[in-house]
């Protein structure tokens, strides 16, 4: 490839950098309706680990706001409050709330939660044994 070859790719790719950060991407957090009620120490694992894709209180980092990767944390938060939204939890009935909790415990002991591509990003959200227990124990409490 020649240099004059070379800087128009380079050149190319700048442009449509640019002009991807144009295209919106939705990053705003409802009101917190019926948040979910849990002891403090459940409640510190899953704001920790699991607010900022199954809640209204996401914080939005800073690459949340550059594309492509705008695009890919957008739509994490949007499938993920989709499936499980701890800020409408107790507009949930018991029976649904069960379901839920029975599902977290499934996932986290499978590793399936949190993803692993925000565990990169997060490494204060992985969840210790120790954690991982403190969430069965109220799983189970019922």
């Amino acid at each position: 490839m020649t240099f004059k070859t070379a800087f128009k790719v380079l050149l190319a790719g700048c442009i449509v950098f640019v002009l991807i950060q144009f295209v919106p991407v939705k990053r705003e957090n409802p009101p917190v309706t019926a948040a979910i009620s849990a002891p403090p120490e459940v409640l510190k694992i899953i704001k920790r680990s699991c607010y900022d894709c199954h809640s209204n209180e996401t914080r939005w980092p800073w690459y949340s706001k550059i594309a492509p990767v705008s695009w890919l944390v957008g739509n994490d938060v949007r499938e993920g409050r989709e499936n499980m939204n701890f800020s409408d939890w107790n507009k949930l009935s018991v029976d649904d709330q069960l379901f839920f909790k029975t599902n977290i415990l499934k996932k986290i002991t499978k590793d399936e939660m949190p993803l692993f591509i925000y565990k990169l990003g997060h490494p204060g959200a992985r969840l210790s044994d120790g954690d991982k227990a403190i969430i069965q124990k109220w799983v189970l409490s019922k």
